[in-house]
Formats: C-alpha cells, sequence, structure tokens
C-alpha cells in the first residue's frame, strides 16, 4: 500500500478485481486487508496512514481463523510414522504405533483395519506421554496399541473399517512443479511420498495443464517450473488414498527425484483406479 500512497481507492480496485476473479473458484471465504511490510502498516497494528480501513489486522485475523473447518472428522486415518517397541524388563510386551491422526475420531474398542494388508483388529488404547486418551482426533501425535498381534510397519494405514480409503497403484492428481532441472513428462520416474509411505512412481501421462489466469485447463504434454497440471501415476505399490477434497493428508503426495533427493512436485489426488480384492 506504501507503493500506491495508502490510497483507498487502489485498494478498492484490487478488492473489486480480485472478486471477480474468485468467482470462478469454487466456495471460498476471501478476507481483504490493506497491508505494507514496508513498517508494518496494518500487519499487528492498526496503521494511521489508513484511517479509512475498520478492519482486522493481519495478525488479528489469522489469530481468529478456525482451522479445523479443514479437517476430516468423518473418515479415521492414521497414517503410521514409528513402531515402538521398548523391549525393557519394565515394558517387556509392550508394542505401539505412533504417528498422527490424519482423519476421525479413534476411540479403545474401535475396530479397525490395517492397510494394505487387510487384517482387522480393534483399538485396545490411546497413548501419550501424559497418559491414555479416550479419544483422538487431527492433528494429534499419539500411540495407538492394537488389540491382536497384527504384523504393522511404518507407511502402514490403519483406518476405519466402515469409511475405508481407496487401495490403488493408479492415481490421477493435479500436480504443482517445482523443479528448474527439467519438465514432468510421460515416461519419468521418481520416488512418491504419501503420508509416512514412500514407494516409486512412474509418470503414465500428463492430461492438461490448468491456465492461472483463466482457471481453464488446456492441452500440454509437459509441466515446467512453477505449472500446474493433471497427471495420470502409476506406483510399484498401492497407496490408501482419499480425494484430497476430503483428506488433504491422505488425497495428497509429493514427488522426489532420487538422483538429488529434491522434492520437485507436489500433488494432490482427484481419482484412482482401485485396486482388485
Amino acid at each position: 500500500m506504501d507503493l500506491v500512497g495508502f490510497e483507498q481507492s487502489a485498494f478498492e480496485a484490487v478488492h473489486k478485481d480480485f472478486q471477480h476473479f474468485a468467482r470462478r473458484l469454487k466456495e471460498v471465504e476471501i478476507t481483504f486487508i490493506p497491508i505494507s511490510a514496508l513498517n508494518g502498516d496494518n500487519v499487528v497494528d492498526c496503521s494511521p496512514a489508513m484511517a479509512w480501513y475498520h478492519g482486522p489486522t493481519l495478525l488479528e485475523h489469522l489469530e481468529t481463523l478456525d482451522v479445523t473447518d479443514a479437517e476430516d472428522f468423518d473418515h479415521p486415518r492414521f497414517p503410521v510414522q514409528y513402531v515402538i517397541r521398548p523391549m525393557s524388563a519394565e515394558h517387556h510386551d509392550y508394542r505401539g504405533y505412533a504417528g498422527a491422526v490424519a482423519g476421525g475420531a479413534f476411540h479403545p474398542g474401535d475396530e479397525v483395519m490395517v492397510l494394505p494388508s487387510g487384517r482387522r483388529t480393534r483399538i485396545e488404547a490411546l497413548d501419550t506421554f501424559d497418559g491414555s486418551l479416550a479419544e483422538a482426533i487431527p492433528p494429534m501425535s499419539v500411540t495407538l496399541r492394537l488389540a491382536d498381534d497384527v504384523d504393522v510397519s511404518r507407511g502402514d494405514l490403519i483406518a476405519s473399517i466402515a469409511y475405508p480409503p481407496k487401495s490403488a497403484r493408479e492415481i490421477e492428481a493435479w500436480v504443482c512443479w517445482m523443479s528448474e532441472r527439467g519438465s514432468l513428462a510421460a515416461g519419468a520416474r521418481y520416488a512418491i511420498k504419501h503420508t509416512s509411505h514412500s514407494t516409486r512412481a512412474i509418470v503414465q501421462s500428463v492430461e492438461g495443464r490448468l491456465d492461472i489466469n483463466s482457471l481453464k485447463e488446456e492441452s500440454g504434454e509437459a509441466l515446467s517450473l512453477n505449472e500446474i497440471g493433471r497427471i495420470r501415476l502409476k506406483t510399484t505399490e498401492p497407496l490408501s488414498v482419499d480425494w484430497y477434497s476430503q483428506n488433504r493428508r491422505t488425497g495428497s503426495f509429493i514427488l522426489i527425484d532420487e538422483i538429488t533427493n529434491n522434492t520437485v512436485g507436489a500433488g494432490m489426488i482427484v481419482g484412482a483406479t482401485e485396486e482388485d480384492d
């Protein structure tokens, strides 16, 4: 705002233009705040240079946002990050599975399945450093203990039997390409990390590219730096996925260049061909 003399008319012009653009998006809630980072105008404290503005500062707005709206509380998901086996005299038979709840709510006694094996069991307890819990919800970090001696490893997913995720090796996704070293094209191979599960994937096709000005999908066979496109991937191992619109954690992934170990792409899953039972 300092570059336009803190003029209200300049702010209102941007406000109007972006509202027109946002009509092409799905339902989104947008808050407009005029700021200047040069001297912190309306960043933490209200700016006397913009006395015409009577809304919240940027910090006030961020502190009052309800981030729970983005969580999926209907479909229990728990990616296993670490298997805890102390093997000590005090905890000789202890076996717990540590991670962060990615969706839904877990309770002792709930019937769950372990993916990709499909083994069914029940939750015996939800442990934390401060003691056991009666419920675990996103994004809490807990340790699950299961009632049966089931083979569970890092990268497995513990999920609700009533609302299972999709098990798939062929995935359709929107990907933002972030590599300067080359483009994303059919035939390319990458490591893929989905929740705590890592495997390999090959790009089957680039279906189209998103025009960020019109939000329309255009034809294209490759993605360059900072471009967003719709692609099809095939993974060497099945992934337990949800659509990104349902669950941002189980519906997203990153692509990694195995030579440099750099993250080269970030994806949002919008479709999948489920594995046969």
